[in-house]
């Protein structure tokens, strides 16, 4: 935990650090201040408490300190219990997370409002905005195959064969290492759900056509159909993770 809390803290600093210094470097923005853009987009990357993710979002003016925002995201999911493990016998061996059953991947797809609490003057600074998005989420997942050592009866000779991981079988000492990542794509489970998400948005610069912001919040997704991450484990049904995302974007009205 200490760890995830720390590569966090690292990413809003140094973002905020960039735009800072981003706002003093950039040429005043050409848009009068009374000049309302009624539209955006955005493009975005988060780190989130278990992975990362991509995301791109769209909207307009509901008025002039309300939005409305639709927004699609990709976000990969890893257990807090993986553990990087490899074969100690065999010195060409590939690393793997002993004991990880499935990846798992989510695709949102959502709406929402982002309110304006605090505008920024004209001359720059930092507008704070209160987000707020729901939505259907789809948790996506892929079994992982291993290499697995397979003896002949006489234990003289060996044989290694790329399988689907197998915990009642499977163990450290017949585990060569991790398999392709292509391998298991036919066995694709899906497991439609919903999520919400909540933060806040910092938004630097001194350009009104632009959009340079940095996000921190929460995401909570929930998959009626449990999603086994990890073998001796409880299925999944509740995902939550905190996040940051720095997003780049463009207002206008055409």
């Amino acid at each position: 935990m200490k760890r995830i809390i720390l590569t966090l803290s690292l990413l809003l600093f140094t973002a905020a650090g960039y735009f800072a210094v981003g706002q003093y470097e950039a040429r005043p923005d050409t848009t009068p201040e009374n000049v309302l853009l009624e539209k955006q987009w955005s493009l975005g990357a988060l780190l989130h408490s278990n992975g990362w993710g991509l995301k791109f979002r769209k909207g307009q003016n509901i008025t002039a300190l309300k939005q409305f925002m639709w927004e699609i995201e990709f976000s990969t999911y890893k257990s807090s219990k993986e553990v990087r493990s490899i074969n100690p016998y065999f010195s060409d061996s590939r690393s793997y997370f002993y004991g990880k059953l499935n990846y798992v991947w989510f695709l949102r797809g959502g709406v929402g409002q982002q309110r304006i609490l605090n505008r920024k003057p004209y001359w720059g600074g930092v507008q704070l905005s209160w987000l707020y998005y729901g939505g259907f989420s789809l948790g996506i997942t892929k079994p992982v195959y291993l290499y697995i050592i397979h003896f002949n009866s006489g234990f003289t000779d060996y044989e290694v064969k790329e399988e689907k991981y197998d915990p009642a079988t499977d163990f450290v000492d017949n585990i060569y290492g991790r398999g392709s990542f292509l391998a298991g794509f036919t066995k694709i489970g899906l497991h439609p759900g919903a999520y919400i998400k909540t933060g806040l948005d910092f938004e630097f610069g001194t350009k009104n056509r632009q959009i340079n912001a940095l996000e921190v919040g929460g995401i909570f997704d929930y998959s009626p159909i449990p999603i086994a991450i990890m073998a001796y484990n409880p299925e999944q049904s509740f995902f939550l993770t905190l996040y940051v995302s720095v997003m780049f974007g463009k207002r206008y009205n055409k």
